[in-house]
């Protein structure tokens, strides 16, 4: 894994998953997310878990986020109003976040293997695991894949028959 790619990308999902905590606008929000899944999923793929990285990226980057704009939508949500900072709700957060920190370098700091490098898998060239969840999918599971494809695409009918507004 290139390091310049790890951190980029780590970077680049760090950065917009603060962009969803501290934008006011909802879609901006959801579309902040999308951008972070996305860079989540680049991280699965230079790990070599292309399975994993193309499900986070058609699943959840595709399908989840694409229910939450509809929602987001359907609901007619407005940015959010600025508020008073809450002093002792800041102070305690900042307190909970220093703790944490604190604990995460006391156990970084005793643990001596997490210095070391992970062994390679054995075989792991000759693992293919999208075709042998492929082969699952289509041949043992079938059936229940084409029900719940029928049952998604009654929800997404039905979905837009509740959103279609009436004409006054």
């Amino acid at each position: 894994m290139s390091p310049i790619l790890f951190w980029f990308f780590t970077i680049l999902m760090l950065g917009f998953a603060l962009a969803v905590i501290f934008n006011r606008n909802p879609v901006a929000s959801a579309l902040s997310l999308v951008v972070s899944f996305i860079g989540l999923a680049a991280l699965f793929i230079q790990l070599d878990a292309y399975f994993i990285g193309t499900i986070q990226i058609l699943v959840y980057a595709g399908a989840v986020m694409v229910l939450f704009l509809f929602i987001i939508m359907l609901l007619d949500l407005k940015a959010e109003q600025r508020r008073r900072v809450n002093l002792a709700a800041t102070a305690g957060g900042v307190a909970v976040v220093g703790a944490f920190i604190a604990q995460l370098l006391a156990v970084l700091r005793h643990l001596p293997a997490g210095n070391q490098a992970f062994p390679a898998l054995k075989g792991a060239g000759s693992i293919d695991d999208v075709h042998n969840i492929g082969t699952a999918l289509f041949s043992v599971f079938n059936f229940p894949l084409q029900v719940v494809g029928v049952l998604i695409l009654v929800a997404t009918i039905g979905v837009i028959v509740l959103s279609k507004r009436e004409l006054k």
